[in-house]
């Protein structure tokens, strides 16, 4: 590593660590390069901001956001854990069940793990409590089971990827099925487990009728997903149009079926998206900028190089790759941490023969656990403002469930056929 990349770097991780906001860390940083260590003219900087902007793939990302507020604001989301405890709510530990099932059902749907935390633990939490669930299991599971919803596709942080590394949308979307059920099934059996013998946390077993009832009553919630995915990969419409379509049918459930919805409340709903999906856009233009800087100075070819006279194996780079995205998104947001690091490590798993779609799901696993990790995963504090505990709880609450996905993840990163036999089987991969 040069002077100049030792600078920088230090600049970079002193804003991060002074909570200057990451976008103005990345402009900063990227800036001080092209003026301090580069001939090029400022202007260039300027021009990447725009073009980075100018994206039509960013389309599918700002409605996938709309969708996600639009059922966080309305009866979708009481309905899908409803449905999920129609199915499971007799299990023991059955409601904790249910609401993992309504993060997986949500996750494919929003694309957000921070819409998902914030859609079905703020609902699910003070219900786990006052069924005298444990409150660090109730923490716990609401806190990691949101993060199916970057698992499941659809996925912002795949389609950042996807964007960044010319790898199908498509077929990485079709990676993410996988995880996602062993997540939720290995979550399942360890609630089960440990409330195997707790008599009081069993519900009565729903009959046939009232089964069927629940499903009448959440079907408009549950077609979305099908309508999402087998507009997909029938060929009907692709991603982006998917994104669009999904938002309308969403507000239109809202508006016209449950009846949730005004036209003032739409307004807002949408204001509220507009905001998030620029508070996003300005990360985007942000890690470009920096994005531009490091190309320019063939940083990632630099860091190529130095991995392959250190890293002897494919299985070996796995393993440090794994636990350094562990690290990385306990301190940085999935989309900075996509946009900055993929273009550095993609170039490096092709050199090693990893399948660049199979290094995409494990991005994802990876900086997804980020968001529940301590000390500053984002999804700690939200939870914990909710189940009013602070981060010490928090962090072991956490732990069982985070080792059950890091288990997943191991598993997945050593037997790449079990989530790529899905994208092969359809044609995604020659």
């Amino acid at each position: 590593m040069t002077t100049p990349d030792m600078i920088l770097l230090l600049i970079l991780l002193g804003a991060m660590a002074a909570y200057i906001p990451v976008f103005i860390c990345l402009v900063f940083t990227g800036l001080a390069g092209f003026l301090l260590f580069t001939d090029m003219p400022v202007l260039l900087v300027f021009q990447t901001l725009l073009r980075s902007l100018d994206n039509f793939a960013l389309v599918v990302v700002l409605f996938f956001i709309l969708c996600g507020n639009v059922m966080t604001s309305g009866k979708i989301v009481e309905k899908l854990i409803r449905v999920a405890q129609a199915f499971v709510g007799f299990l023991p530990g059955g409601l904790g069940m249910a609401g993992v099932l309504a993060c997986a059902f949500f996750g494919a749907i929003s694309g957000s793990t921070v819409a998902t935390v914030v859609a079905i633990g703020g609902f699910m939490i003070p219900a786990l409590k006052a069924h005298g669930y444990p409150e660090s299991y109730a923490a716990g599971v609401m806190t990691t089971a949101p993060n199916l919803g970057v698992i499941i596709p659809p996925s912002i942080g795949m389609i950042l990827y996807s964007m960044i590394s010319n790898v199908s949308l498509e077929g990485l979307f079709l990676t993410g099925f996988i995880p996602g059920i062993l997540i939720v099934l290995a979550t399942c059996l360890y609630t089960a487990w440990i409330f195997r013998n707790n008599k009081d946390l069993h519900t009565t077993q729903l009959n046939g009728k009232e089964m069927l009832a629940s499903i009448k009553d959440g079907v408009w919630a549950l077609l979305l997903p099908v309508i999402i995915f087998g507009g997909i990969f029938s060929g009907i419409f692709t991603a982006n149009e998917a994104a669009v379509v999904a938002s309308l049918y969403a507000i239109l459930v809202e508006m016209l079926i449950h009846k949730s919805m005004g036209l003032k409340r739409l307004k807002e709903v949408v204001v509220d998206s507009a905001i998030t999906s620029a508070s996003l856009l300005i990360i985007v233009a942000g890690a470009t900028v920096f994005g531009r800087y490091m190309t320019l100075q063939n940083i990632p070819g630099r860091i190529t190089d130095a991995v392959l006279t250190g890293v002897s194996s494919p299985e070996m780079l796995l393993l440090l790759l794994n636990i350094m995205l562990l690290c990385v998104g306990m301190f940085m947001d999935i989309i900075s941490a996509t946009l900055i690091l993929g273009p550095v490590l993609v170039p490096i798993i092709i050199h090693y023969g990893i399948d660049p779609m199979h290094f995409g799901l494990i991005l994802t696993i990876n900086l997804a656990l980020g968001y529940c990790t301590p000390p500053v995963g984002v999804s700690l504090f939200i939870t914990g403002s909710v189940a009013r505990k602070n981060l010490l709880f928090m962090s072991k609450a956490v732990m069982p469930f985070l080792i059950i996905q890091i288990i997943v993840l191991l598993f997945l990163t050593y037997v790449p056929s079990v989530v790529l036999w899905l994208p092969r089987l359809l044609g995604y991969i020659p």
